[in-house]
């Protein structure tokens, strides 16, 4: 072989320089594993000795000197030896510091909350929060007219939000404003008699057997809030027997209110007589006249009516449902109306009276009752839970959309 094959090295032999050792870089030489402990019974000169590196014999040569006549414990040893072979092998290494990136969404805006953390008072702490909190909510108002004044002296558009409405699936059943067939349908149907001005309402409202609490309240309001509604016991008849009755008096429709054991109401069912049809809601979030704020008792006028969104024909049909439980002649001295709004497949109910503050500005008060409705079936006929044919039922395991199981973005009224 060529001198040039080998690598410089230096023989060194290590001495005993008390408990502590310099740990050295794994070789794989067999020399290396040997014991160099005195207790083991062997001699250090018996000990195969073995070349090290200059690197090496540097880096031993800086951990001796820390360790000859020191009483430091092995971890603080081996910090200082890893700090010595950092300085011998080139200097104390900083890392280029990173320039700061500017904010795309610009400076946040609201005052600074960094500093709470310095005050020791828990009260002092939080009065400074929720002021901070306030100026925060005041600046975030301020920077959205602003934003609003420069799309108005601009003409742009406002982005459109991205909510669960917004992103709703297309529905092949939505009613376009022109749709012949569609008004076709509404002209020949069970309630089309209502609004022609040949059917009078006449709702009879029941409950369960010996109603208390919340549900006398509940069916004392819908009698104010329904025009034309009178009110009877069940006695522990059957719908299917008193169905029958109902139409003997002249009822045209019967709106039958149940409740938990609380006895708040939670369910309502709307039959139509004598033919149907029949819906079936869950009722939640109700709200008695006593309890809203503000509240009033309406007066006998007729009330307008208005429904909300509702798109497609299933939809609509529900939406005629609810206007054939009023008249259709409204009394507009009375300044009264009633509201169903649907969003989400879920029917939000309203009562207000409005007042003229100007020409151009009209305040609302809120009258009561208020509940949401959420529909489960809605069938042909009477009421027939067993052998009634359903139009719609809602089933959220079996309703599979495009194979991916049930979507909250897919709506059906």
């Amino acid at each position: 072989m060529e001198d040039e094959d080998f690598e410089l090295c230096e023989l060194v032999e290590e001495n005993d320089e008390g408990d502590f050792k310099a740990p050295l870089p794994d070789n794989d030489d067999a020399a290396s594993d040997a014991s160099m402990d005195s207790d083991e019974g062997e001699d250090f000169e018996n000990v195969p000795r073995r070349f090290r590196t200059d690197s090496e014999s540097t880096t031993d040569t800086v951990s001796s000197s820390y360790s000859v006549g020191s009483n430091i414990s092995t971890v603080s040893r081996l910090s200082m030896l890893s700090s010595g072979s950092t300085i011998t092998s080139g200097g104390i290494f900083k890392e280029d510091e990173k320039e700061l990136e500017p904010n795309p969404e610009g400076p946040k805006s609201g005052p600074d909350m960094s500093k709470l953390r310095d005050i020791k008072h828990k009260q002092k702490r939080t009065d400074m929060y929720l002021n901070l909190l306030r100026q925060k909510r005041r600046q975030k108002m301020k920077e959205r007219k602003q934003r609003k004044l420069a799309r108005l002296e601009s003409g742009e558009k406002a982005e459109e939000k991205k909510t669960i409405e917004s992103m709703r699936k297309f529905d092949e059943t939505t009613v376009e404003p022109d749709d012949a067939e569609v008004d076709w349908e509404e002209q020949n149907d069970e309630l089309s008699d209502y609004f022609n001005n040949g059917t009078v309402p006449k709702i009879l409202i029941m409950t369960r057997n010996a109603p208390k609490g919340p549900m006398v309240k509940m069916c004392h309001e819908l009698l104010k809030t329904i025009p034309n509604s009178q009110f009877f016991f069940r006695q522990g008849f059957a719908l299917k027997k008193i169905i029958p009755q109902a139409i003997k008096k002249g009822f045209t429709a019967m709106l039958v209110v149940s409740a938990d054991r609380k006895w708040i109401p939670n369910d309502l069912k709307i039959i139509y007589l004598p033919g149907g049809p029949t819906a079936h809601f869950k009722m939640s979030s109700v709200r008695l006249r006593e309890k809203t704020k503000g509240g009033d008792t309406p007066t006998s006028h007729l009330p307008e009516l208005i429904l909300n969104n509702f798109k497609t024909r299933l939809g609509r049909r529900i939406g005629r449902m609810f206007a054939a439980l009023f008249p259709q002649v409204p009394e507009f001295e009375g300044r009264q109306v009633v509201t169903f709004h649907n969003q989400r497949d879920y029917i939000f109910f309203r009562q207000h009276r409005y007042i003229f503050r100007s020409e151009k500005r009209a305040g609302l008060k809120e009258l009561g009752p208020r509940f949401t409705l959420k529909l489960r079936s809605l069938q042909k006929g009477t009421f027939d839970s067993k052998y009634g044919e359903f139009e719609y039922e809602h089933r959220r395991k079996e309703m599979d959309t495009e194979g991916h199981g049930y979507s909250k973005k897919k709506f059906f009224l």
